[in-house]
């Protein structure tokens, strides 16, 4: 099992993942990915592009091992027009 830290930015904005998270299968990495997109979209909900934000997923040495696009959920924004 390895440690992994999930953090996310749009290139100007950054929320850190100062914990990290134990990941056991690397395959799972790009769920926890897509679990911290949504918990970002879901803190700050007044924002309504994501286009330029992603999740960098890091290894406890510092190297990334994955970069994942957020992905907004299509059904919900639609559902405000």
């Amino acid at each position: 099992m390895a440690r992994y830290r999930f953090h996310a930015t749009n290139g100007y904005e950054c929320v850190f993942d100062a914990q990290g998270k134990d990941i056991r299968i690397p395959e799972r990495l790009v769920r926890r990915a897509d679990e911290v997109a949504q918990e970002v979209m879901n803190s700050l909900a007044d924002r309504e592009d994501w286009s330029e934000w992603h999740v960098t997923v890091h290894d406890l040495s510092g190297r990334r091992v994955l970069v994942k696009p957020f992905v907004a959920d299509i059904d919900s924004r639609s559902e405000g027009l």
